[in-house]
């Protein structure tokens, strides 16, 4: 099967040598990507540039690099069709982009501010931070045919509270399953899929198998 792999994070741009970005390495996209490869399946790795995790060893697969979110955005849109048979969306998309940015002056008033490279001398600066545009919830306009998997990690609130959000995911972006983890499910993976118990896995070997499983049971359209 034709199977697309995103992986590592997104950074959105303060100036032009500042970003905000997040921890993502990209190491589990890259290594689903080398499972898949190793079942057999035909794979596309889209890998972040920020990604510290390399591609696989011995990749010879068709790897293509995105940047901001909007740079994902448009690589995944220039893939669309219904040639695609699987998405596994791991990359970890910037939920803020930068909006506008204020200088604080002495007497308390706010003046926005530009540049190439914003000083960092003098007053202190205010940013505003707003919410990037959800990638996940396009992927079935995108990809028709594909079985889409979708990532959820989770730091605070219940194992119960994680998997509510998890099952919340799979019913705005209409994907077909939801990975999740985090320190609010606790150690391992939750394979979280419509009107069934989730599947646990203890480690990413055991992940990656479970994932395999279920493109098994999507036969290709």
């Amino acid at each position: 099967m034709q199977c697309l792999v995103t992986a590592g994070p997104t950074y959105e741009p303060l100036d032009e040598v500042r970003r905000l970005t997040n921890f993502s390495t990209g190491a589990l996209g890259c290594r689903l990507a080398a499972a898949l490869r190793q079942a057999g399946h035909a794979v596309c790795l889209l890998l972040s540039e920020q990604a510290t995790a390399a591609p696989p060893a011995g990749w010879t697969g068709n790897i293509r690099r995105f940047s901001t979110t909007q740079s994902l955005h448009d690589q995944l849109a220039a893939l669309a069709g219904p040639s695609i048979q699987a998405v596994f969306h791991a990359a970890a998309v910037s939920d803020f982009t930068f909006g506008r940015i204020y200088r604080q002056l002495a007497a308390g008033q706010l003046q926005e501010i530009h540049g190439a490279k914003i000083e960092s001398r003098g007053a202190p600066l205010l940013a505003e931070l707003t919410p990037t545009p959800k990638l996940l919830p396009r992927m079935a306009g995108w990809f028709p045919r594909a079985l889409i998997v979708g990532w959820k990690y989770e730091l605070e609130g219940t194992p119960d509270d994680a998997l509510a959000k998890a099952r919340r995911q799979l019913e705005e972006a209409r994907t077909h399953a939801c990975v999740l983890n985090g320190r609010a499910y606790g150690p391992g993976f939750a394979l979280v899929t419509p009107g069934h118990p989730p599947r646990h896995c203890d480690d990413q070997p055991a992940l990656f198998a479970a994932l395999l499983r279920l493109l098994g049971e999507h036969p290709p359209r």
